[in-house]
Parts: structure tokens; sequence; C-alpha cells
């Protein structure tokens, strides 16, 4: 289940306008299938840290930096933010692309699994971002959860579309046991969908979902 193209693409116009390295990464992930959070939940990134006034943010997979790329243009000139990324390829592409935006210099690009490198800095990170395996992601955020101050948050993308590819993909095996199939896509609708329902019940932190892309789920620390 997604949003309608309709409603993304109004989000996206009403939006933050992309510059030409964010329009070139647009292409590259519509040429080549590459998930990104997209330009409308991008804009939300880059509003999200402009609200906040972010001065570090952390995330947890960054790809080629897109999102990355959106939170820097919403954070001041002394903000910095951590690339994580398994692909050392990928990793290098996102250290490019924010070099020809001009704003590598606010960057830290870390190669390996992000919940080990988490461990390597201390807090506080007014943002984080998990966008790593969706199996993963409770064990990202109980990595992150105690750096993020009160006021700070964190947000988790594919938070429409995995709950409901688990009930979808639940229905075609009917009375089978989903949890004992070994299917990656199984694996990480289930993933996202307790990462859900673990985040609604964590003391402390208040959850809210943006129904915008593949779903952002924000849960900002009260207390």
């Amino acid at each position: 289940m997604a949003v309608p193209d309709a409603v993304e693409a109004f989000a996206a116009t009403v939006g933050p306008e992309p510059d030409e390295v964010l329009a070139e990464m647009d292409q590259r992930a519509e040429e080549t299938g590459f998930p990104t959070v997209g330009p409308a939940i991008g804009g939300w990134l880059q509003q999200l840290a402009g609200l906040l006034g972010a001065k570090r943010v952390f995330e947890f997979g960054s790809g080629f930096g897109y999102s990355a790329y959106w939170f820097l243009r919403g954070m001041n000139e002394s903000g910095q933010i951590v690339l994580t990324e398994i692909d050392s390829e990928e990793l290098d592409d996102a250290r490019r692309n924010l070099e020809r935006g001009g704003v590598a210099g606010r960057a830290r690009f870390e190669h390996g699994d992000a919940i080990e490198i988490i461990d390597e800095y201390d807090g506080p990170f007014d943002i984080a971002l998990i966008d790593n395996e969706k199996r993963r992601y409770t064990e990202a955020f109980e990595a992150i959860r105690s750096k993020i101050p009160i006021g700070g948050i964190v947000v988790a993308d594919n938070a429409v579309r995995g709950p409901f590819e688990f009930e979808a993909l639940s229905a075609l095996v009917d009375d089978v046991d989903v949890d004992g199939i070994d299917d990656p896509n199984v694996g990480a609708a289930r993933g996202v969908a307790a990462y859900l329902d673990h985040v609604r019940s964590a003391d402390a932190f208040e959850t809210t979902l943006l129904p915008l892309g593949e779903g952002l789920a924000v849960s900002r620390r009260v207390a």
C-alpha cells in the first residue's frame, strides 16, 4: 500500500525545491530502482531539521547520501550529520554527492554496520533516521534511544509499506506460520510492523505517522 501518486507529487511540489544535485540523485533512483525516501519525504526531513534547530543527526543506512543531503539543507552551518553505509561504493558516492553540494565538510562517513558504529558515538543526537535492514529497526531504535534528548526525534522510513506488506503476505499463506517462512520480504515487513508496535509503547517517546512516500514514523522524546 502506498500514498496515491497525485498526493505524493503534490506534496513534493509544495515542498522545498530540489537543487541540481538532488535532481540528479532523484534521476539515478528512478533509473536504477534504488530506494530513497523521495522528494516529498526529503522536504519533511529538511523541515524537521530546521524546526528542531538540529545540530547533530545520525543515519542508520545512508545509501548514496540522499536523505543526508536533505537533512543538511535544513541544518545550520555548524550542524553535523553521521552517514553510515555497509556498501563502500555507495558511501563513496554519498561523499561525492555531498562534496558537489558543498556540504561534505559537515558530514562524517562511516563504513560498516550502523548499529555497531553508533556505539562509538556519544550523544546527544537531535535526529536519528532509521533506514537500514527492516528486520533490525527495533534494534536500531534501542541502540540510539538513550542518545536522543528530550525534544529530539527518531524517524523511520517504510512505516506504511511494511505492515501492509506483512498483512498481504500473511493472507497469501493463510494458516501457515509466517514467522517460520525464510523469505526476506516477509522478514522485512514483519520487522517494520514489530518496530511500530515497539515504539508505540516505548517509555518517554510519542509516535505519529506521516503517510507520504512509504511512510515515515516520527517518534519524539517527551520525557
